[in-house]
């Protein structure tokens, strides 16, 4: 039997999506308000879930304090109250799209967490715009 527990944070971060490849004028046109040179800022809202079977000594998937505690360590803390494209490793050579973000965060993850569970972040960058990704 498998099931999927789920695990939601929060953080906000300042970003600019920018590809210095190109001129501002296509950087404005494809990223409009998103490409603001003084950056703009989100409340992220993340939820990570893990799919596996049931441990029938703990009726536990997976332990969410242990979950809680490695999505604050390895997201939360570093990305929260953050200029994405200035302050974090990650960013610095990639564009920080919702889709990118995702995916570094389940990489993040991924490296941390058995590869016995199916790992996905959903990634809501306003209540309307939204990235999964799965590996």
């Amino acid at each position: 039997m498998k099931l999927t527990v789920c695990r939601k944070e929060h953080f906000n971060a300042a970003h600019r999506l920018h590809n210095p490849a190109w001129t501002d004028e296509q950087n404005s046109t494809v990223f409009g308000l998103c490409n603001n040179p003084n950056y703009h800022g989100h409340n992220y809202e993340l939820i990570v879930k893990l799919t596996g079977t049931v441990d029938p000594d703990t009726g536990y998937v997976y332990d969410m304090k242990i979950l809680s505690d490695l999505v604050k360590e390895e997201v939360v803390n570093k990305f929260d109250h953050k200029n994405l494209n200035l302050d974090t490793e990650e960013f610095s050579e990639l564009n920080p799209t919702a889709e990118n973000i995702a995916v570094v965060i389940w990489n993040k993850l991924r490296e941390k967490i058995s590869p016995d569970y199916d790992l996905a972040v959903t990634l809501y960058e306003t209540e309307r715009n939204f990235v999964e990704y799965n590996g």
